[in-house]
């Protein structure tokens, strides 16, 4: 593996002084799909949020492209090149859906780059070109979702943070759209992706984590886990 583009170390963090997450360590190299599993409550978004920078570990660090990120604010990680789709979508819902892509761009100030941008998402989601002017309110979740993705795009990432993708999510859709995900890899963005559906998630990932009740419990690569007698008993049901 090459060296880590993100590498978290002895990481403790939780909300008002309560730990959430019990010291964990995990690393995603240039280029990796690499995705943390685990049950609702396990601790993945605690994770994501924090390296985002919406909030900071009591202890422990976040090191991105080798720089200490642990104390930096979420618009300061966004224009290093961290991009961060939250769970639940969390669209502007009476603005349009150019006029949401426009806001991932908030720390680009080149019309030029923001074009180009625009056209590289409309380009991965051609559906979403042809109703750029609808009102993201009026969307299926799953176009929702879709806007989100590409809304997380349009800073150009070096690094994408997907936070519970299929949450409300019919079937058929979760499919469509981690199809979506692995593409955006392909391009050459580096994805951590956190995901309740442990199957769904280790079918397209690299490597893997499994979070329990703040700690990893197990590591090793997407088959590796999907093999593994515990993960397929945990969340499988087999």
């Amino acid at each position: 593996m090459t060296d880590p583009i993100l590498r978290v170390q002895g990481f403790h963090s939780g909300y008002d002084g309560v730990p959430v997450i019990h010291g964990i360590d995990l690393e995603v190299a240039e280029g990796e799909l690499v995705a943390i599993v685990g049950a609702n409550g396990a601790g993945k978004t605690t994770t994501m949020r924090t390296i985002a920078g919406l909030m900071h570990p009591f202890k422990g660090c976040v090191l991105f492209e080798g720089e200490d990120i642990s104390r930096k604010k979420a618009h300061e990680t966004n224009r290093m090149g961290i991009s961060y789709v939250p769970e639940g979508r969390r669209l502007f819902p009476k603005l349009t859906i150019e006029e949401n892509l426009e806001l991932g761009a908030f720390t680009k100030t080149d019309r030029e780059e923001i074009e180009r941008n625009l056209e590289q998402v409309f380009d991965l989601f051609p559906k979403l070109f042809d109703r750029r002017s609808q009102i993201a309110e009026t969307l299926s979740g799953g176009e929702q979702q879709m806007v989100a993705i590409a809304r997380g795009l349009m800073s150009n990432p070096r690094l994408l943070l997907l936070d519970e993708l299929s949450l409300g999510l019919m079937p058929s859709l979760v499919e469509k759209v981690m199809e979506a995900v692995v593409s955006i890899n392909r391009s050459g963005v580096t994805i951590l992706l956190v995901e309740q559906m442990v199957q769904e998630a280790l079918e397209i990932a690299d490597r893997g984590y499994v979070l329990q009740t703040g700690r990893i419990v197990q590591q090793g690569t997407a088959r590796e886990l999907l093999d593994s007698p515990e993960v397929r008993k945990a969340y499988m049901g087999m």
